[in-house]
């Protein structure tokens, strides 16, 4: 096995795989890794500055979940962000969007897109989920959410309760394919975003009366999806009562 990694030493050989996979130097000459749909051990043969050479001692690939929830948090404080980010993996988030909003409080160009990833690396080395999430940093705000979550099965605008919306349930959650929850930030959305996203079929759900900080409420509706969607055996099409 032949990897184009630029490593010469076994320090930079994990410094060049931490945006790809979680993985651990088990000895001098033996590498583990999971993430990205597998997982595996590979004894290390040769590094140099152009590659790396290995051998696969074993492998497993593992089956992309078929209820899979998408995240689109608009840009928030940083003091809760990096929570967020490892429970999103445990919980088997399958891609996070971070958006620039109208009513952000800081700008998305000032923050590291590898400190991010390293954060959902540390939830996947907890929890051992094969699957890291899509992590992208949307510039474009809110046409870049519309544009990325056209091909979902299923879009929601998470609201504060109102007399017209009704509260997000299992039976609105628990679907087979993707499912994107949008969120907004501290300050809602501004007019041109709401139409926007109502206009691309976004479909407004509730979490309830209390107004939820951005990522308590995305953890809450990754809690709901992720049991949801055991509600049904997809395999045998037997629902649990």
């Amino acid at each position: 096995m032949l990897l184009q990694r630029k490593a010469t030493s076994i320090r930079k050989l994990r410094i060049a795989f931490s945006m790809w996979c979680s993985l651990e130097i088990q000895e001098p000459a033996t590498l583990k890794y999971f993430g990205r749909g597998g997982a595996g051990r590979f004894g290390i043969h040769g590094i140099n500055k152009q590659d790396v050479r290995m051998e696969r001692l074993e492998e497993l690939i593992f089956s992309s979940p078929e209820a899979r929830a998408g995240l689109a948090l608009s840009l928030s404080k940083t003091v809760r962000r990096g929570f967020f980010l490892k429970k999103a993996v445990e919980l088997g988030a399958d891609a996070i969007w971070i958006w620039q909003a109208d009513h952000s409080q800081n700008k998305l160009s000032s923050f590291s897109e590898q400190s991010w990833k390293e954060q959902m690396i540390a939830g996947a080395k907890q929890c051992k989920n094969p699957w890291l999430p899509e992590l992208r940093l949307l510039s474009r705000g809110i046409d870049d959410v519309v544009k990325l979550a056209s091909p979902a099965d299923q879009r929601i605008l998470l609201w504060e309760r109102q007399d017209n919306i009704s509260l997000l349930s299992p039976w609105t959650a628990n679907t087979q394919w993707l499912t994107v929850y949008d969120f907004g930030s501290e300050g809602g959305f501004s007019s041109r975003e709401f139409f926007a996203i109502t206009a691309a079929g976004f479909i407004a759900s509730s979490l309830g009366t209390c107004i939820l900080q951005c990522e308590t409420a995305a953890t809450l509706c990754l809690g709901l999806h992720l049991w949801a969607s055991h509600l049904n055996d997809f395999s045998t099409g037997n629902t649990v009562q």
